[in-house]
C-alpha cells in the first residue's frame, strides 16, 4: 500500500481524480449486486403458502413440539419433514423455470 500511496502522490494529478470515481462506480456495482434476490427462494415462499405444503408444515409442526415437549424419546420428525420438502419442491419444480431466463 506504501508504494501506491507513492505512485500517486509522484503521478500525474489527472490519473489521481480518475482513480477515484473507478472506486465509486465499484461500490454502486456492490450495492446492486446485493438487490438481487434469489428467484429459488422467492418461489419457495409462495409455495409454502399452498393448502397442501400447510398441511405438511403443520404436521411438521406438530411433530416438532410433542418430540420437543418430551425427554426421552425415540421419535424423530424425519417423515414429516421428508414430506414437507417434497410437498413444497414439488410445487417449486413447476414454478421456478418459468421465472429463470
Amino acid at each position: 500500500m506504501v508504494f501506491e500511496r507513492k505512485m500517486l502522490t509522484y503521478g500525474d494529478p489527472e490519473d489521481e481524480e480518475e482513480d477515484e470515481p473507478a472506486e465509486e462506480e465499484e461500490e454502486e456495482e456492490e450495492e446492486e449486486e446485493e438487490d438481487m434476490v434469489d428467484p429459488l427462494d422467492t418461489v419457495r415462499e409462495k409455495c409454502e403458502q399452498t393448502a397442501h405444503c400447510v398441511h405438511t408444515k403443520e404436521r411438521l409442526e406438530a411433530c416438532e413440539a410433542r418430540v420437543g415437549s418430551r425427554s426421552r424419546t425415540d421419535e424423530d420428525c424425519t417423515e414429516e419433514l421428508f414430506d414437507f420438502l417434497h410437498a413444497r419442491d414439488h410445487c417449486v419444480a413447476h414454478k421456478l423455470f418459468h421465472n429463470v431466463k
